[in-house]
């Protein structure tokens, strides 16, 4: 991605798709760094400055998506009209829960997960989750994210790339499965919220 461009836009770029994807942009941030890493041997880029880039970019995002999960996130995902007006709810509903039961390891771990990556700072701002709480949850994430991202591709090369950009996507599948198991569990919340809407009166 940087071979023929200057050490000094590279870093640009980087920090830029990164940012932009923890603050909730549908951008490859995570293929940004693994191909940032990739450079790192023998390309322009220096490996300290690729990791510290990622991070401090990582961390800034994710602020910014919280920021606006606090202010906006809420109305959004609630608002009546729009697409997806019942997966919003849902998402909502769902990271309430999740970021009060996990709080801090939530934002950490989401940090590893494709997909969730994009959406946990909104969701969590938006669920309200304690500011001060958040900001060193991020740190850690963005800082362990970044590191191992960049180690990992540097020390291993091409397959590194391959592990480090396939173990996302596996984390996010093997979530949906065990989320999925557990809601069709008969004692998951699902059915008794299902019995108490057929039980309820229809009202004309």
């Amino acid at each position: 991605m940087f071979v023929s461009v200057p050490a000094n836009l590279g870093y640009t770029v980087l920090a830029a798709l990164v940012a932009g994807e923890s603050a909730g942009l549908p951008i490859p941030g995570e293929t940004a760094l693994v191909s940032a890493a990739l450079l790192t041997g023998s390309g322009p880029l220096s490996l300290p400055i690729v990791i510290g880039v990622a991070a401090v970019a990582a961390v800034v995002g994710d602020n910014l998506g919280y920021w606006f999960g606090r202010r906006a996130g809420r109305r959004a995902l609630q608002a009546r009209r729009g697409p997806f007006r019942r997966h919003r709810q849902h998402l909502l509903d769902r990271g309430e829960g999740f970021f009060a039961r996990h709080g801090g390891k939530a934002v950490v771990l989401g940090r590893f997960v494709a997909g969730v990556r994009v959406v946990t700072a909104v969701v969590a701002g938006a669920s309200g989750m304690p500011a001060r709480r958040f900001f060193i949850a991020n740190a850690a994430g963005a800082i362990g994210w970044a590191s191992l991202t960049a180690l990992l591709v540097w020390w291993l090369g091409p397959l590194g790339a391959v592990i480090a950009l396939s173990s996302g996507w596996t984390l996010a599948a093997v979530g949906g499965v065990v989320g999925g198991v557990r809601a069709r569990r008969p004692g998951s919340t699902a059915a008794p919220k299902a019995v108490a809407a057929a039980q309820s009166p229809v009202i004309p």
